[in-house]
Order: C-alpha cells, then sequence, then structure tokens
C-alpha cells in the first residue's frame, strides 16, 4: 500500500552503515564513553571514536539488536554503527532498523554475520522527517517512562541494600547507642541480639513439579530471566510444557540461582510460578524476620560465600546445606519490625514498577510496527492527533 507523505528507497538511502573498531581490552582505560558491542554497552573508555547520539547494531553475533547511544562513544568491531543518518531523524532510525529482519541477512555461514552492503540494498519504506520525528517522539515517550522506573528500583533496592549493611552489619540500627556491644561467635553485637544459624529463620522449599503438560499456561522463571545483583524479577514465560522436573515457588519467596552463584543472581517472585531446579526457592519461617532473610541471601557477603563453597569445576553450584549454617545476628522484634516496615513497601514497589514497565513495554512492542508501517498514521510533531488507519 502507498502511503502519502511516505518514500520507497533503499536502506543505504536512508543511512550508511560502517563497521566499528578494534579496542582491545589491554589498550582501555577508564574513561566515561561507552564502548559498544553487538550486545550493547559493554564496557567504557578515555576516548570517543564517533560523535553521539548514535546507532548500533551487531555485526556478529546478535543480529537485530539495536541499540541508541546518547553520548559519543566507541563502537567496536563486532557492530554497524549508522555513520550517516542522511537527514533522518535519529531516534527513528534507531526504532526503524530494529524493524528490519537483519538475521536473513546473514553473510557468514556458520558463524551470524551480516555485510552492510547487503543491508544498504534492501528495499524499504520511510516517512517524511515531520512523521520520522512524530513517530520517534511517541515511542521515545513509552521509553522515557519505562527508564524512570527502572531508576526507581535502582533507588529502592540500593537503599534496601544499604539499610540492612548499616543495621545488620555494622550494627548501626535505630538506637543502638543503647545496647552495649557483648561477644558472639560473630564478634561483638549489640546485646539483645541472638546468633542463629540462617536455616533456622529461613528454609528452602522444594516443591518438585514433573516433566510433560500442565493443565494452564504459568509462568515460568529460567536461570536466564534471573537479573544480576537485582531483586527486581523483570523477565519470565509462560509454558504448558515442561520438558524436565521443574520447582513450583509462591510469590515474596526468594529465587537464588545456584549455578555459577558468582552471577549474584537473587530476586523475589512477583509472582506464583515454575523456576528451573537450578533455582533455590527460599522462604523465610517467620514474616517479622521476611525482610531480614531478603536482605542477607541478597548480599555481596551472602553471595560470596555460596561462591566460595560451591561444587564443581565447569558448572559450580551453591548447596543449601552449607548456606543455611551462615550465622546471622537476629536483632529484637521491635528492631526487625522496623526493618520490615521499610524494606517490605520497598519490595512491593519494586514489584508494582516491574509490572509497569511490562505493561509500557507491551503497549509500545503493539504500536511500534504499526507505526513503522503507516498502519498508525500520525502528524507532523506539532500536531499531538493521530488515527489508526482503517
Amino acid at each position: 500500500m502507498r502511503m502519502a507523505g511516505w518514500k520507497e528507497c533503499l536502506l543505504g538511502d536512508v543511512v550508511n552503515l560502517k563497521r566499528g573498531y578494534d579496542l582491545p581490552h589491554n589498550v582501555r582505560s577508564p574513561g566515561p564513553f561507552p564502548v559498544v558491542s553487538s550486545s550493547g554497552i559493554t564496557d567504557h573508555h578515555s576516548e570517543a571514536k564517533v560523535k553521539g547520539p548514535g546507532v548500533v547494531t551487531g555485526r556478529y553475533g546478535t543480529l537485530g539488536q539495536v541499540f541508541f547511544v546518547e553520548s559519543d562513544y566507541w563502537p567496536l568491531n563486532t557492530s554497524l554503527y549508522v555513520q550517516d543518518f542522511k537527514g533522518n531523524d535519529r531516534r527513528f532510525v534507531s526504532y526503524f532498523l530494529g524493524t528490519l529482519n537483519f538475521g536473513s541477512q546473514n553473510a557468514a555461514g556458520a558463524v551470524p554475520g551480516v555485510n552492510r552492503n547487503h543491508l544498504h540494498a534492501i528495499e524499504v519504506r520511510v516517512p517524511q522527517l515531520p512523521v520520522q520525528q512524530r513517530i520517534a517522539g511517541i515511542l521515545s515517550a513509552y521509553d522515557e517512562l519505562i527508564e524512570n522506573s527502572q531508576r526507581r528500583i535502582k533507588i529502592l533496592e540500593a537503599m534496601a541494600r544499604a539499610l540492612y549493611r548499616e543495621w545488620f552489619v555494622h550494627f548501626r540500627f535505630p538506637g543502638y547507642e543503647n545496647h552495649p556491644r557483648v561477644a558472639s561467635p560473630l564478634g561483638e553485637i549489640p546485646q539483645g541480639c541472638e546468633v542463629k544459624r540462617l536455616g533456622e529463620i529461613a528454609e528452602e522449599m522444594r516443591r518438585n513439579v514433573p516433566k510433560g503438560q500442565l493443565d494452564d499456561p504459568t509462568p515460568f522463571v529460567g536461570l536466564e530471566h534471573i537479573p544480576r545483583r537485582s531483586l527486581a524479577l523483570d523477565a519470565w514465560e509462560s509454558t504448558t510444557d515442561l520438558g524436565s522436573n521443574k520447582l513450583e515457588f509462591k510469590k515474596g519467596e526468594i529465587l537464588f540461582g545456584k549455578i555459577r552463584p558468582y552471577f549474584h543472581k537473587v530476586s523475589v517472585a512477583p509472582f506464583d510460578g515454575l523456576c528451573s531446579a537450578d533455582t533455590i526457592v527460599i522462604r523465610s519461617r517467620q514474616p517479622e524476620h521476611y525482610a531480614i532473610v531478603v536482605g542477607c541471601v541478597s548480599s555481596d557477603e551472602f553471595v560470596a560465600l555460596a561462591t566460595a563453597t560451591s561444587n564443581g569445576s565447569k558448572m559450580p553450584r551453591a548447596n543449601w546445606k552449607v548456606l543455611e549454617e551462615h550465622l546471622i545476628a537476629i536483632p529484637e522484634l521491635t528492631v526487625a519490625n522496623q526493618f520490615s516496615a521499610v524494606v517490605e513497601p520497598a519490595i512491593q514497589q519494586m514489584q508494582a514498577l516491574i509490572f509497569q514497565i511490562q505493561n509500557l513495554r507491551r503497549t509500545r512492542d503493539l504500536l511500534l510496527p504499526r507505526l513503522l508501517s503507516g498502519q498508525i498514521e500520525v502528524g507532523a510533531a506539532d500536531d499531538p492527533a493521530f488515527a489508526i488507519r482503517e
């Protein structure tokens, strides 16, 4: 369908793509400029090679992923970057390239890769600049809301992590001055605290679910879904067919990735579901200790213990039977309740933000192909109205 204000051309008429540049690790030095590979920003360097804002996509390995870089940056040789936008809106170009099937342009045989000359020859259809700007404005508004929610999650996590360390590692909880220090297996701790094994306040939940068909679609969390060093579980899938035995978990329980525990994959479940059998599902034995258990098992110190005591060379696994022996100082009930009153609402806010992000992404991803195909007509940047083409 031919659309007014849109032109049919080759991708090379819209942008010029260029291969990135070598930058071995041994010549990098700390700096503010992002180093962008086929999987996004992977490092920073003291020097930039390209002026930003810029757009980068994978040349090897990851095809079709497109990254918008706000600042000056260094594109690695595993990527292609837009050298010339040819007067087109940069944000629009980043969204537009993401809709193209770069994977079908594989030109490297067994090793996934793309040839930029082949990409330049792809036939495309693009709107005029004012419409590009309007489309980019609509889509970037969703991205900004997503980024704001992600920043809020990081702030809440940092607060919870810092509070746990302050109260239960350094023992500077409210009123600690009135608690003289006494000797314990953990060294000197405030009077009124009690040293216990982690297994006395938390337990591993092993609700085995055999492989096979499920009656209804069920949320499934694989180890690949659990984020690194974040309590906010923001990815999962739905399944009705289990190819191997899984574990069941309940909302609020802690999912601890036990393979290669140094990856620090520890999150709080925002719903009931199933997870990989290589996950330790942890539940607090008493409600008043829940926030303390979350703080403990997600701390850097506990993850380091899990790493140091894991078994196996190629695929080291943490062992709950070892971890439950970890000693922890349990405060008086008043202090535990004060901690819970701050941390539990923070966890609830994180989970609300997770679902908000999911809804924003879903809406954006539904809009994106319709906007970029012209199915949804939009006005110029100063016209807030748009209508869906019948």
